[in-house]
């Protein structure tokens, strides 16, 4: 990707887990930007400091206020809902009336407008910026990331998330960039089951799996989990970085939000269930493609 530098500018990154850590060092290295860490285990933020401190000049911070209090953006990527309310909540309290706080963390829609409408009560914008591309993604620097929120706070903001971002898009209001990663995680599920049940069939007919790849992958089947997963399934290796507790995790925003607005999701209600197997098999830190352990034990 090309360099991704503006002019240097003060902000803030909540959150430095294996997501949080790579996107904040862009900032810093790739951006060029004068970044503020915090993370609740400070080791962490303490690691990313000794990492790519010498190029954003900053120390990190003992909380979220103290990292917010005077960044321009303040960026966050932490776990669920109430992981957002109190750390997106603690950094407002510091924040200067104008400033963005840019939340990529994969939460509710709910979570996202209420957060909005506190912002917009003290005279901040909150910005929902889920991203997908999993850790590969972030360490590489080109996530895709889909944001909902105030237009002008996007504008503003987005040069910014251009340095971890190959796609950085504006989808609506909002609650629209989580409603968004939901679309996501719904045809990622889809086609993570139909790859598992496909190379399980080619395995129990006695065909060569990775030809049936190589074949099929240059025909209609073809799609970016099959380039990347299908023969690392085919080879029993499931560590690229996205857990199954957190595809859970997500899969359950989906759920819940479809109960709110009367989507029909009969597949991913199944695949979430067959999550839950692999689950109980002792995979909830294999990946998502670890969906083929059920069908090959």
């Amino acid at each position: 990707m090309a360099d991704t530098a503006t002019d240097s500018r003060s902000v803030a990154f909540l959150g430095l887990g294996t997501m949080g850590f790579p996107m904040a060092g862009h900032l810093a290295v790739r951006g060029g930007h004068r970044v503020t860490v915090f993370n609740r285990t400070a080791a962490k933020a303490e690691a990313w400091t000794a990492r790519f401190g010498g190029a954003s000049a900053a120390t990190p911070a003992a909380t979220p206020a103290e990292a917010a209090r005077d960044a321009e953006v303040v960026f966050l990527c932490v776990g669920g809902d109430d992981d957002v309310r109190a750390v997106a909540g603690e950094a407002m309290d510091a924040m200067k009336p104008g400033t963005i706080i840019a939340d990529h963390s994969t939460v509710s829609a709910t979570v996202s407008r209420e957060m909005a409408e506190l912002a917009r009560k003290r005279g901040l914008f909150f910005l929902d910026a889920p991203v997908s591309g999993g850790q590969a993604g972030a360490e590489n620097g080109v996530l895709t990331v889909m944001v909902g929120g105030d237009a002008d706070a996007f504008a503003r903001t987005q040069p910014l998330m251009a340095c971890y971002g190959r796609s950085v898009t504006h989808m609506g209001p909002a609650g629209a960039g989580q409603l968004t990663k939901m679309v996501n995680q719904i045809c990622i599920a889809g086609l993570l089951q139909g790859l598992a049940e496909g190379m399980a069939f080619a395995q129990k007919a006695g065909l060569d799996g990775h030809k049936v790849v190589d074949v099929i992958g240059k025909g209609a089947a073809q799609s970016w989990q099959m380039d990347n997963r299908a023969k690392t399934m085919l080879d029993g290796k499931f560590d690229f970085g996205f857990a199954v507790d957190w595809m859970r995790k997500d899969l359950g925003i989906v759920l819940g939000e479809a109960r709110n607005n009367g989507a029909t999701l009969p597949v991913t209600a199944l695949v979430d269930q067959f999550y839950a197997e692999v689950q109980a098999m002792g995979g909830n830190r294999l990946d998502t493609s670890s969906l083929m352990t059920r069908l090959t034990r």
